[in-house]
């Protein structure tokens, strides 16, 4: 098992790990986010069941106040049934009776007039009755909060006996509105911290409200939208209130809540968006690594040619010299120039190359002819464009016949020794294409991009660099592509590069 297969399944793995440590976190976080949420909406119905216990410690209150509205009226009357008494009863006994029952009420104000307004009898008054004689004006009206009561004598003559509210009954209804007014300040400025709406019993008309955008609550439109989500949430809580009918509650999640809901999904963006950058900076610092090695190591091997050929040209002169055969001399000058070509390949790499226009076919054919004179005489060559066809594209030409000559050499490979090879050029628009393939082994297609890693190869004595080397000439020196087309086992492969006939600098 080669590093990359190792690579891969290695990847693989942390992958797994990672996915379940994230698996991990958001579950935990979930329930924690659930069991908060819990915790609060327990608080929320703690909230509202005080709400029911307050709005029903505000109802006692003012049936009790109304009660005792009741009896101060029926005290008022029953005055005035005792004041009757004056005229069917002995005088004296009548009298003793009226001052003892009128003596006894400490706390309603009453003022006894005859038909004409003029005070007779006065009780509980702010004001002296021997300077006001009669009923009028103002005071008048500050008695007729209540229909006074009249008392009938006979068909001519009868009194009115007028009152108010006591000082305690008046104490009493301050306390009462004081106890509403509390009580929606109270629902609005809550210690369960959600947004809370009160409205009328149409459910339109805003009463109160809290926890909410003061400009929001302005807009009649946004008040409208906010309480239909409040009441898709919550089914608002209704109470009804002495004296002010029936009012709704609409309230919904807090703030708090609702980030915290979200929360997971945000958790999950930014461990993703960390992992992202992480593999992005990764891969960068990994592709600058073997940048750099590859870079050095293609310099070295370049500079350790340099010598050995220098040494070969000075052989090969002082062979000619000597009068060593022509032929045989020219054949090791072949291998010099193309030892020279190969030094002057490797110190490219790792330089801006100087790309050219050239003729695509051209290249493809010598490049051809030369791998045929030099591998097995049972390989087949198909190069189906016509030699004489131009097809231009910027090229480096000593980089670019590498490529070429390690697509042929890898499929002779692939077919043994024994086979067919096939190449094609043509043009498309502003692209030079070029396919090249065989009937060899095939490749099967999870390998199709494993292939172009350096150290990947299926031979026991490969180096794995022909492909890798090939790609990165293609993709980084001439901005182009090359990729395994399609593949069939033990039916063959075809490899397409693709070239730009410009390239943007």
């Amino acid at each position: 098992m080669n590093i990359y297969t190792r690579k891969k399944r290695w990847k693989w793995i942390l992958f797994i790990i990672a996915v379940i440590i994230v698996a991990a976190s958001l579950w935990y976080t979930n329930i924690l986010v659930r069991e908060i949420a819990q915790d609060e909406r327990n608080n929320i119905r703690i909230w509202a069941d005080a709400i029911h216990q307050k709005a029903e410690l505000v109802n006692y209150t003012d049936r009790f106040f109304n009660q005792i509205k009741d009896e101060e009226r029926k005290r008022v009357e029953m005055l005035a049934d005792a004041y009757r008494i004056v005229t069917v009863v002995n005088e004296t006994e009548a009298l003793s009776f009226f001052q003892k029952f009128f003596s006894e009420n400490i706390t309603i104000p009453v003022i006894l007039t005859d038909s004409h307004g003029r005070i007779k009898i006065t009780k509980n008054v702010e004001f002296d009755p021997d300077t006001v004689p009669m009923l009028k004006g103002d005071l008048r009206s500050e008695f007729m909060a209540y229909p006074p009561v009249k008392i009938v004598y006979d068909q001519s003559q009868f009194d009115y006996l007028f009152y108010k509210d006591s000082k305690l009954f008046t104490e009493l209804r301050v306390v009462i509105d004081d106890l509403i007014e509390s009580f929606f300040s109270e629902v609005v400025i809550n210690a369960a911290s959600v947004p809370v709406i009160i409205t009328d019993s149409t459910k339109t008309k805003v009463i109160e409200y809290g926890l909410l955008d003061p400009e929001k609550a302005g807009d009649s439109v946004i008040i409208m939208k906010t309480l239909e989500q409040m009441a898709s949430d919550n089914d608002p809580i209704e109470i009804e209130l002495a004296d002010q009918g029936k009012r709704y509650i609409f309230y919904k999640n807090s703030d708090l809540l609702t980030r915290l809901m979200f929360f997971p999904y945000f958790q999950l963006g930014v461990i993703g968006v960390f992992l992202f950058l992480s593999y992005v900076l990764f891969s960068s610092a990994r592709k600058s690594e073997q940048n750099q090695v590859w870079v050095g190591l293609a310099k070295e091997t370049a500079h350790q040619l340099g010598t050995p050929l220098s040494s070969m040209i000075a052989w090969i002169e002082l062979l000619r010299m000597e009068g060593q055969p022509a032929e045989t001399i020219e054949e090791l000058n072949k291998d010099v120039e193309r030892l020279q070509k190969i030094t002057d390949r490797f110190s490219k790499i790792g330089a801006e190359p100087r790309l050219k226009n050239e003729n695509i076919v051209k290249i493809v054919y010598e490049t051809v002819n030369y791998i045929r004179s030099r591998a097995s005489q049972k390989v087949n060559y198909n190069i189906k464009q016509s030699m004489d066809k131009v097809i231009m594209a910027p090229v480096n030409l000593h980089l670019f016949e590498w490529v070429i000559e390690n697509l042929c050499k890898n499929a002779i490979d692939a077919i043994g020794g024994d086979g067919n090879i096939e190449v094609d050029v043509f043009e498309e628009e502003n692209l030079v294409i070029i396919d090249l393939s065989d009937d060899g082994k095939g490749i099967p297609k999870s390998k199709f991009k494993t292939i172009f890693n350096p150290g990947y190869t299926s031979k026991k004595r490969g180096w794995g660099l022909g492909l890798s080397l090939a790609q990165r000439i293609v993709r980084d020196y001439h901005r182009g592509k090359i990729f395994v087309k399609s593949s069939v086992i033990n039916k063959g492969t075809t490899f397409r590069i693709i070239l730009r006939k410009q390239i943007k600098q």
